[in-house]
């Protein structure tokens, strides 16, 4: 395909999302950046967040795992849903009843001001790290099927500025108002790529997609379940309950992700919204991994090596030759919508919590305007120093390690808020940003000599669940019956 092209599709698709911004932005106020005004559709928002909730992760890497790991993926997909029924059951009502802005604000009228820090401090850790993995995959393609076939001579951190300054474009005016429009956008165009590159690469090998889908059941791509031994990272168990724990954190108690569900009018439309959700993330998800197959299927059937980095394997056998110039086209507009629709979004939380959880100034503040333009330009600065850091360090499947990091930094969260909701004691508040990071490395310590310490058993995702209860543990150690919660406040 030619780069000339694909420029020009990136250039009007981003010009399409800046459109989009000038009409959002429109009568829009500070409020408008941080909670839409709370005046958002659940059904738009419900739409919007599958593009948010898959990202260009999953767009990438899951459909990779598929040569290691078969369809093992989806007994996660089976808990997400679990988790998502907690989070409307459970942890939205909370949200709503508090009125928050940021959800973390709970946290401070529950425990207190340092358990309120250290949860927006360990957010804002999570989602830096997690929005880069999502835009350095972009930024990688960018790299090579834009910039150097073009023979451009930028250096890789160029590509990654340009991406980001994309995004700082369209979000820096009316942030989550104008986010929640340009993923619907992102969704429809990511949810069309892989429909129509599934259907494309059925056509090629097996002359339907029926024929295709039979031969793919055939093979040892789509087995779903593993049961048969506890040890192995892909048992049903490890991966159900991981599944279940990753949603109720990476969503439930993750600003970015209930940034939007607060925008909604009611409890019971964001309720609406979140159960949609993960019922709508089953099928999708299973057409990632279907993906997954299809693209292993036609690399065996035609010959092509497999790329070292499973990521790469979807923009290989696209780019490869053998398919329409038309396939490439949706592809990167895939790419671009699965990476921005969770990366914008990533963004303006990043600056919604800086703002209200770590310098406490809120969309009334007089000066609100010039910080937020402030910090929108210092959390993009920020992004960019790791994407380029992350190029140098990776090793491994980029799905595998999110959600590895993921289970250090989200876990203390997850034992601060199941403190703070099932539990009636208070804490020593000044010490729980010592337990906070503690915690991790206590975790970090059974899991890399778990073998030896509980005979031969090795952690999977549920990482994250053991990083959550040592810390929930260590709550419950220092918070004692008899002071009351102002004495553990001072």
């Amino acid at each position: 395909m030619s780069p000339l092209l694909l420029l020009s599709i990136v250039l009007g698709y981003f010009a399409l999302l800046i459109l989009i911004s000038f009409f959002t932005s429109k009568n829009a106020d500070q409020a408008s950046f941080f909670n839409a005004n709370k005046n958002a559709s659940w059904l738009l928002v419900a739409y919007g967040m599958i593009g948010a909730s898959l990202s260009g992760v999953t767009f990438m890497s899951v459909p990779g795992t598929v040569l290691t790991k078969s369809f093992s993926y989806m007994q996660m997909v089976f808990g997400y849903l679990f988790g998502y029924l907690f989070i409307a059951r459970v942890l939205l009502p909370i949200y709503y009843k508090n009125n928050v802005v940021s959800i973390y604000q709970y946290l401070e009228n529950r425990l207190g001001r340092y358990s309120y820090k250290t949860s927006a401090v360990f957010f804002l850790l999570s989602r830096i790290i997690g929005a880069s993995f999502r835009l350095f995959l972009v930024a990688i393609v960018f790299q090579s099927a834009i910039v150097e076939p073009l023979g451009l001579n930028l250096n890789f951190a160029v590509t990654v500025f340009i991406t980001i300054a994309l995004i700082w474009l369209y979000t820096f005016k009316s942030g989550i108002k104008t986010i929640i429009y340009t993923d619907t956008l992102q969704t429809t165009f990511m949810l069309l790529a892989v429909v129509i590159t599934l259907y494309t690469l059925a056509e090629s090998m097996h002359g339907s997609f029926s024929a295709a889908l039979n031969e793919a059941f055939k093979s040892d791509y789509t087995q779903i379940f593993f049961t048969a031994s506890i040890n192995d990272p892909k048992h049903f168990i490890k991966m159900f309950l991981s599944g279940m724990f990753i949603a109720i954190v990476m969503t439930g108690l993750d600003q970015d992700m209930m940034q939007k569900n607060l925008t909604c009018r009611t409890l019971k439309d964001a309720q609406k919204n979140m159960v949609s959700l993960g019922l709508v993330l089953i099928p999708i998800n299973f057409l990632f991994l279907l993906l997954g197959a299809f693209l292993f299927m036609y690399a065996d059937a035609n010959g092509l090596d497999v790329p070292e980095k499973t990521d790469l394997l979807f923009s290989s056998v696209v780019f490869s030759g053998g398919m329409p110039t038309l396939l490439g086209v949706f592809f990167i507009v895939g790419l671009i919508a699965a990476a921005y629709s969770s990366a914008d979004s990533a963004l303006t939380s990043l600056t919604t919590s800086f703002c209200y959880d770590i310098l406490g100034i809120t969309s009334d503040h007089p000066k609100i305007k010039q910080t937020k333009l402030w910090v929108h330009i210092l959390l993009s600065f920020i992004l960019f120093l790791v994407i380029v850091a992350f190029k140098q360090i990776n090793d491994d499947n980029v799905i595998t390690q999110l959600f590895k990091i993921a289970g250090y930094t989200y876990g203390p969260i997850l034992g601060l808020f199941g403190f703070a909701i099932f539990t009636k004691r208070n804490i020593y508040d000044n010490i729980v940003p010592i337990i906070a990071i503690i915690a991790p490395v206590l975790c970090y310590v059974i899991n890399t000599h778990s073998e030896m310490l509980l005979g031969g058993y090795t952690f999977g995702f549920e990482l994250l669940l053991l990083n959550g209860l040592i810390t929930f543990l260590m709550l419950m150690v220092f918070s004692p019956k008899h002071l009351n919660n102002q004495d553990l406040k001072e």
